[in-house]
């Protein structure tokens, strides 16, 4: 049998929950189904744990332990005393400090995380952030700004999730005398050397002793605050003072914001971080936080991961696509009462405006690709540019066609001599590293493994288009180019009991490196004729049973078109996400796939 670890197209946000995006994806690419554990031997929750490399009850037992106790002593993180020691400094001194953060969700939570726990340090410190505009400056530290800052008398800049490839801007900063801390996580530079900043704070540095190298910018940022708060109380136990400690307690639902929605793994310290913090969210005493739950509709329900990627994480990004980012990292950190309502709501507003963009670029884009051959057997990615796309969606629409499509994809918006984009890769296949190969053609470009930025000359646009499909031709070969659906095991009806179901959902919370709990029910037979059910029969619902068991009713999101295909008695192999309702309290799985038998 195959084991398949690792997030596949159908881990991403939109595919895990196919409400959200009004519709399943054509189905342009083919689906695999890669199984993980026959169904032989063993529960239904040891053969899952067995499929997710968790053999055995120590293993298993360290996996679910969440506690905070074992997360990472900050003190291995590179250049973190140093830039600690120059951080109480400047607050000693009362030096202006500013938070400079990138324009997204994990920028926005690092520079709250790290605002929150100067001004609790200080409570009188002059603090601000700063974080750039995505359509006039793009991504990353930038000259002017610092420049701006300098002018304005600020005295120390520390990055966030941000700033790992900056040389320029360090040089910049360097000559005006502005002192510059860099803090990031995105990959380093292969082939130059790292910025001349005062410090840089990066769990992947070269030569690095730190043992959890996936933080995101949020995470790097939760440390450095946790390192802060141990050097400022200065105790002979090594604690923070308890004051402290609780405000690092009410920082953990913001760095589980930055690490879900970032999409790091979420294993290791990612897992405490995501768990614990979410745990945590409804006890925020930040008023912006609260804010933005209740804007998002999820008043009186469980904010858990899928909460996180469908309602909070969009809403806060489209501030930064179809906006400026500042008014989301104002929410976070100053606004309450009238203006962190006020916030929210336009929020709100911003990610239905984004939505209307969004569906009209996926539809101009899909057809372009078709158009130019990048979707046939022979082609290996997508790479295309336009005039009148928004700056602003291309990254999310590239994620919508790597769903749709199963390949990398990388979209431009040229505005007359110059273009800039974003690219988002498929599991196993290394975007960073295929603009390094093709950055002969580039001005700039940034990233990680899954996704990445770009600028270039509008006229290199045709050789980095070649430059990337042949690079590519030579990486990915047609069996590459699948969605893949990770099946932990093969399951009977009879297995998936409530209790089996409640221990499963143990293993939360779910995203890229732990992917949702799939099981594979073969030959199952439709005990009752399909119902469609919501606005216009959108949704399906399919009443599966194995002989001699009771059906179960189970749920397939946005497939209402397809009940004339499917009938009474017919058998299929369906793939489905063991749930308990939380209207019933019976187990009601949702449909992911289905097949028909044999």
């Amino acid at each position: 049998m195959r084991l398949v670890y690792g997030m596949s197209t159908t881990d991403s946000p939109a595919a895990a929950n196919p409400k959200s995006r009004g519709g399943r994806a054509a189905p342009d690419a083919p689906t695999r189904w890669d199984i993980g554990h026959d169904g032989t031997g063993g529960s239904l929750v040891e053969r899952v744990l067995r499929s997710r490399g968790l053999n055995d009850s120590e293993t298993a037992a360290e996996f679910l332990d969440v506690s905070l106790n074992r997360l990472h002593d900050p003190a291995a993180l590179p250049n973190i005393d140093e830039a600690t020691g120059r951080i109480l400094a400047a607050l000693t001194k009362r030096r202006p400090i500013t938070v400079y953060g990138d324009y997204d969700v994990d920028g926005m939570t690092a520079s709250a995380i790290l605002y929150h726990t100067l001004r609790t340090l200080e409570p009188e410190a002059d603090v601000d952030c700063y974080v750039p505009h995505r359509l006039d400056e793009g991504y990353g530290l930038h000259d002017e700004a610092l420049r701006q800052l300098n002018d304005a008398g600020r005295g120390l800049v520390i990055s966030v999730d941000c700033g790992i490839t900056a040389t320029q801007a360090a040089v910049t900063a360097r000559d005006i005398g502005l002192e510059l801390i860099i803090t990031d996580h995105h990959n380093c530079p292969a082939d130059t050397d790292l910025p001349d900043a005062t410090a840089i704070v990066h769990p992947r540095l070269t030569g690095s002793a730190y043992p959890f190298g996936e933080l995101c910018g949020a995470g790097v940022a939760y440390k450095l605050a946790w390192r802060l708060a141990v050097a400022h109380a200065d105790r002979p136990d090594g604690r923070a003072s308890p004051a402290m400690r609780q405000r690092l307690i009410d920082l953990l639902p913001f760095a589980a914001l930055g690490t879900i929605a970032d999409m790091v793994p979420l294993e290791g310290e990612n897992r405490i971080l995501a768990s614990v913090g979410l745990s945590r969210i409804r006890h925020t005493p930040f008023e912006g936080l609260s804010a933005l739950i209740d804007a998002s509709g999820l008043a009186g329900e469980a904010v858990d991961a899928d909460a996180v990627g469908f309602r909070l994480a969009p809403r806060l990004n489209a501030s930064g696509r179809m906006g400026h980012a500042r008014e989301a990292v104002e929410l976070f950190t100053t606004a309450t009462g009238d203006r962190a309502r006020e916030i929210a709501e336009s929020l709100h507003r911003q990610n239905l405006d984004r939505q209307a963009v969004e569906r009209s670029t996926v539809e101009q884009a899909s057809a372009m690709a078709h158009e130019a051959g990048m979707t046939g057997h022979d082609a290996r990615a997508i790479v295309l540019a336009h005039s009148e796309w928004h700056p602003g969606v291309v990254g999310i629409v590239c994620s919508r066609l790597v769903e749709r499509f199963a390949r990398p994809t990388v979209l431009l918006c040229q505005d007359g001599g110059s273009a800039k984009g974003s690219g988002r890769s498929i599991p196993g296949f290394n975007l960073h590293a295929a603009l390094e190969a093709c950055s002969s053609c580039l001005r700039t470009f940034g990233g990680h493994d899954a996704a990445a930025g770009l600028s270039l000359d509008a006229e290199q646009i045709p050789a980095f288009t070649e430059a990337v499909l042949a690079y590519t031709r030579g990486q990915l070969s047609a069996d590459d180019l699948v969605r893949r659906i990770r099946i932990d095991t093969a399951a009977s009806i009879d297995e998936l009991t409530v209790e089996a179901v409640t221990q499963l959902e143990r293993l939360r919370p779910f995203g890229r490196g732990n992917p949702r709990v799939r099981l594979l029910a073969r030959d199952t037979q439709l005990a009752r004729s399909p119902e469609t059910f919501g606005a216009h029969g959108k949704h399906l619902s399919l009443w599966l049973q194995h002989p001699g068991t009771p059906p179960i009713r189970c749920i397939a999101w946005n497939r209402g078109s397809e009940r004339a295909t499917l009938s009474r008695g017919q058998h299929i192999d369906a793939v489905l996400t063991p749930k308990v309702s939380s209207y019933s309290g019976r187990v009601e799985p949702v449909i992911e796939d289905i097949r028909p038998s044999g």
